[in-house]
């Protein structure tokens, strides 16, 4: 068959889902939602989350009648595969996290390889991504930065691990991210407080993009002498940088 009457390709989307609780206008461009109401088929990393997400968009179908597929790193290749599948025949699949950015600390990377192995067009569309907001309103370095997702759980290697992330950050005058189960939250401030350097500039940024957000950059030593307003059970992204 030649290229000439190959059947025409889908698109993957890869669509943005909200921080938290947030009306949808403040955090999505209207021709997003519209466009994530119109697609019948979804890989996501949760379905109930991806199912409530598409409850606040501009829905053609039933949520019934849209088909997700939930998305974990245990999922073979093979499976992920025949999910894409339609996108062959013409089909568009949308591509969602569980908050923020699909793709983007996420397993939907693995989605989106396959796409371009099979010349697939991979469509990534604006909204909130709680790493970039983060450093925007942090006032640390967003020329040279790293993501590292989460730190060792137990004790001595998480505080043999943040050693190590605040001397590469010293070196590499680089701001390190990180982020944390939200229950423990308050036990990996105190972590950062009690086992960074003085002059570290540390930033705490809680639930981006919702009533609760609270942004505020200081050094470790001046986190010391302050009051740190309820971070477990708030999304929250720790970002430092040595000097």
């Amino acid at each position: 068959m030649n290229n000439s009457t190959r059947a025409p390709r889908g698109t993957l989307h890869l669509i943005p889902v909200g921080l938290g609780e947030a009306p949808i206008n403040a955090w999505l461009p209207a021709q997003v939602q519209a466009l994530a109401g119109s697609i019948p088929l979804y890989i996501a990393e949760n379905a109930k989350t991806a199912r409530a997400f598409l409850k606040l968009t501009q829905l053609t179908r039933p949520l019934q009648e849209i088909t997700i597929h939930e998305l974990s790193p245990r999922t073979d290749d093979a499976t992920l595969q025949s999910w894409l599948e339609p996108l062959r025949s013409g089909q568009d699949i949308g591509l969602v996290s569980e908050a923020g950015c699909p793709a983007v600390a996420d397993p939907g990377a693995r989605a989106v390889t396959i796409a371009h192995g099979w010349g697939v067009t991979v469509r990534p569309w604006v909204g909130p991504s709680s790493i970039l907001l983060g450093l925007m309103a942090s006032g640390l370095d967003g020329q040279r930065f790293t993501f590292h997702g989460y730190a060792p759980v137990e004790p001595a290697e998480r505080v043999k691990q943040l050693k190590a992330w605040e001397h590469l950050s010293s070196k590499q005058h680089q701001t390190q991210m990180l982020i944390e189960t939200p229950y423990r939250n308050s036990a990996m401030f105190a972590s950062l407080i009690e086992h960074l350097k003085g002059n570290t500039r540390l930033c705490i940024a809680r639930s981006l993009t919702t009533p609760e957000e609270w942004v505020r950059t200081l050094t470790v030593a001046q986190w010391k002498a302050q009051t740190v307003p309820a971070l477990d059970k708030h999304p929250t992204l720790f970002l430092f940088q040595a000097v």
